[in-house]
């Protein structure tokens, strides 16, 4: 068994998840402001994507995000190596290749989680992708435990085998099979059982793979438990819904000095006015910031404002300060209580 307090801090993964049409480079810049040492993941993007379409789009990447980590999906091994050399030349810390995500679409294409089923497949992408980047960018995998009914242990870690074999040294394990049909991929994130004790398993038969571990973690208590087994938690829909989770957990897990919401918040205002600047809507930047005051007072009043005032022309700094202002008012309210 690991002890977190065993494990050296630059050692500990605290990542958040990738999460289409979501983890844009607003996301990401916000997250990095909350969790200075979280390791960032792009939404998942296509070689094919990479290869031909509009990078400046698709790989865009503010200075201040890195460490970030650009995930790729496909099943081409001459493919995924273009987009990973591409992803190395842009800057990206990182490349993952999704071998979890169930989605109709992603099947239809041969990659997501159905690569499950074609271990060497994996393995000579990952090695493909390896020989493509530069030593100092890990080629890294997220993966499920099996697909359908798969419940088989040994062909899970058959799977791991095969792919570390190739060059592979960290897996983030997404500990629940994925159901190719019949489950949507939101019922596919909370239908299939969560099994921490196979991601357990793996990183005491093979020590010397980082496994992080990725799944229904929604507390700071839960994703710091992980800690006495594997080497880090990868956090998803919690770092939406609660984004504050992840200053607590990088404070915990690193160090530093808790900040307060709103002082978080308006360091982000540079960062805001110079994007408002180039041309981006406002609503395009708060939609990440909602979350922010979930479960505290004024936390509805917030997003309301937010919410109703972000699309509106002209929407700019002042909105979010409007926003606070309102959090304020009931903490003083609630204080002279």
């Amino acid at each position: 068994m690991i002890q977190a307090s065993a494990i050296p801090a630059s050692q500990l993964r605290l990542s958040v998840a990738p999460m289409m049409d979501w983890t844009d480079t607003h996301c990401r810049v916000f997250h990095r402001l909350l969790a200075p040492h979280a390791r960032l993941y792009t939404e998942m993007v296509h070689a094919n994507a990479v290869i031909h379409g509009d990078r400046a789009r698709l790989l865009a990447m503010d200075p201040v995000e890195h460490p970030v980590a650009l995930q790729l999906g496909g099943s081409e091994p001459d493919l995924l190596a273009q987009a990973a050399r591409i992803g190395a030349e842009q800057g990206f810390d990182e490349i993952n290749l999704n071998c979890g995500c169930p989605s109709d679409r992603v099947q239809a294409g041969r990659f997501g989680a159905c690569l499950m089923r074609e271990p060497n497949l994996v393995a000579d992408s990952v090695a493909a992708m390896i020989g493509a980047v530069p030593a100092s960018v890990p080629v890294t995998v997220k993966c499920r435990l099996g697909v359908d009914d798969d419940h088989d242990w040994n062909r899970f870690r058959a799977f791991i085998d095969t792919v570390a074999a190739a060059g592979c040294r960290m897996f983030v394990v997404h500990a629940r099979n994925a159901w190719l049909q019949g489950l949507s991929p939101k019922e596919n994130r909370e239908v299939p059982p969560l099994r921490y004790d196979w991601a357990y398993r793996l990183k005491q038969e093979r020590p010397a793979l980082q496994v992080i571990v990725n799944g229904g973690i929604a507390t700071q208590g839960e994703a710091t438990a992980h800690l006495d087994h594997v080497d880090g938690a990868m956090l998803g829909r919690a770092a939406y819904h609660d984004p504050y989770l992840l200053h607590r957990l990088d404070v915990a897990w690193f160090g530093g000095e808790l900040r307060s919401r709103g002082e978080l918040l308006r360091a982000l205002r540079p960062y805001v006015e110079s994007q408002l600047a180039r041309g981006v809507y406002l609503k395009h930047i708060t939609r990440h910031l909602l979350g922010l005051f979930a479960g505290e007072r004024g936390g509805r009043a917030y997003r309301q404002v937010l919410s109703e005032g972000a699309h509106k022309a002209g929407a700019d700094w002042s909105l979010i300060e409007q926003a606070l202002s309102l959090t304020e008012s009931f903490a003083e309210r609630a204080d002279a209580a």
